[in-house]
Formats: structure tokens, sequence, C-alpha cells
């Protein structure tokens, strides 16, 4: 899913996760990121989370069990 980034894997999913998680703008995050030291662009964290968030999706849907319509 992520190969061949400047980032480390937990940083760039530390980042779609503030993003997708919580009500914040790119620009928040890149904020929340530089508090943990990590000095990252808003225009490179959209581009993680367009590139990741459909992935993650597909996953998550793979994991969430089928619904019977028996009682």
């Amino acid at each position: 899913m992520i190969k061949h980034h400047r980032y480390p894997r937990v940083v760039i999913l530390q980042a779609v996760y503030f993003k997708m998680r919580f009500t914040l703008g790119y620009w928040n995050v890149e904020e929340l990121m530089a508090l943990r030291g990590v000095i990252v662009d808003h225009s490179m964290i959209q581009r993680w989370v367009y590139k990741i968030s459909k992935e993650l999706e597909s996953n998550m849907h793979k994991r969430i069990p089928s619904v019977s319509h028996s009682w």
C-alpha cells in the first residue's frame, strides 16, 4: 500500500488518520504533524489522503462481516 515514499509508513498513516477521523483541514494536520516533529507540506498530506483512503476503505469493507437477512 505505501511503498517508495520519503516518510515512514507510520507517519503517513498518522497524517491520514488525523484527516479522516477528525474534521480538520490539511493546514491543521500539517500543524499537528509539525508539533510531533515531522515537517510535511499540506499538499503532500492531501495526496496521501487521496491515494491511501481508497485502499483503506476497501480493506475495511473486507473486514466487515456480512449481515444476514434472517433473525
